[in-house]
């Protein structure tokens, strides 16, 4: 152990003696011609190009995409009420089964109203003998004219009851009042409807709605009759058209609803599919860069540096969509040469030795 010990104190004290001892006259002697020497091979270093790869890219126009995440809704979606009072004499029909407009779903028992049509038409007699009696009457000066108005209004209002129990009466029969499902039972037979009771649930699944919110920042750039590609859930791709995009925004949430309309003749796609609708965006020219290009000036603007007559500068950009391969840029002219390697040791100004590259290195 004292030897090791021994051996260790001698080396770092030999190693001493030629740091500060040895070494230090040596400098001495050279003087101010060395460190002159030293300074003039360090200056040319800073200005020598500093080797960097290049992309040259060429500005094209690129399409952009919306994507805004939904679900599917009918089109139509109809709880089929009553409208008046009575109980159910008809058989159900079962929920599933396809209806045509104007087929009885429903049909309520008449009751008393049969009588009280008859009541209404006999007095609709009766006021109408005395109305023409009264109207003669007055041409020839027996009756006075307010008489003859008098029973003109009598004569009306027994007509306005017999139009009002005929319509009661119309009422019983309930029925479907478009194409469609039925997505609930009809009613069961000797069930009690009053107005506004559910006899039945009625959709129309020709077309579908795709139901979507899109933010307050991206609502101006799509437009009402704009294509709209769908994506479902179970993989079917349909093209649809833009029906509707709301003027005033969801209060939590400060999106606006959109809704794109889907052809369904098959009746394939369902309510309440979760749906992905994608609306394509006006061209714009742009870049495609690789991502390692960007990089970020001394205010903290994002950009990429570009070679320009030998020279770095830098550019800032904006990115407007990215893709596996790269980022779609903006704010370059339309032939740029993007240095896509050595980008971080360069400032503007300095001088650069590129190298171009045949394709973008990989991500």
């Amino acid at each position: 152990m004292r030897l090791t010990s021994l051996a260790v104190t001698l080396l770092l004290a030999g190693t001493f003696v030629y740091w500060f001892v040895l070494r230090q006259p040596a400098e001495d002697v050279a003087g101010p011609s060395a460190a002159m020497v030293n300074t003039a091979t360090a200056t040319p270093d800073q200005n020598q190009p500093v080797p960097v790869m290049v992309l040259d890219s060429l500005a094209q126009p690129t399409v952009d995409q919306l994507v805004l995440r939904g679900r599917t809704v009918a089109v139509r979606n109809v709880s089929v009420t009553a409208e008046t009072t009575g109980l159910v004499v008809s058989q159900p029909l079962r929920k599933g089964a396809t209806v045509s407009e104007g087929d009885i779903l429903c049909r309520l028992d008449a009751g008393a109203r049969p009588a009280q049509l008859l009541e209404a038409e006999a007095r609709l007699a009766e006021a109408l003998v005395e109305a023409e009696a009264a109207t003669t009457l007055s041409r020839k000066g027996f009756a006075s004219e307010t008489t003859r108005t008098a029973r003109q209004a009598q004569f009306e209002a027994a007509q306005a009851q017999v139009n009002l129990v005929k319509l009661d009466i119309d009422r019983l029969v309930i029925r479907a009042p478009f194409d469609g499902l039925l997505e609930t039972d009809t009613a069961e037979i000797g069930s009690r409807l009053g107005p506004g009771d559910t006899c039945a649930t009625v959709i129309d699944l020709s077309a579908v709605k795709v139901v979507g919110f899109v933010s307050e920042q991206e609502v101006d750039q799509i437009e009402l009759g704009q294509e709209a590609i769908a994506r479902l859930i179970n993989g079917r791709i349909i093209a649809g058209t833009i029906a509707f995009i709301s003027r005033v925004a969801d209060p939590e949430t400060r999106t606006y609803q959109v809704e794109a309309i889907l052809p369904n003749e098959d009746g394939r796609i369902r309510d309440g599919m979760t749906a992905e609708l994608s609306i394509d965006l006006p061209a714009e020219v742009a870049h495609k860069i690789p991502q390692t290009a960007l990089t970020l000036d001394d205010d903290g603007r994002l950009g990429v540096r570009l070679a320009v007559d030998g020279k770095a500068r830098f550019v800032e950009i904006q990115m407007i969509s990215d893709a596996i391969d790269g980022v779609w840029v903006t704010g370059l002219p339309d032939s740029a040469s993007v240095i896509v390697v050595g980008q971080e040791f360069v400032r503007d100004e300095r001088a650069i030795l590129p190298t171009p590259l045949d394709r973008a290195p990989s991500q």
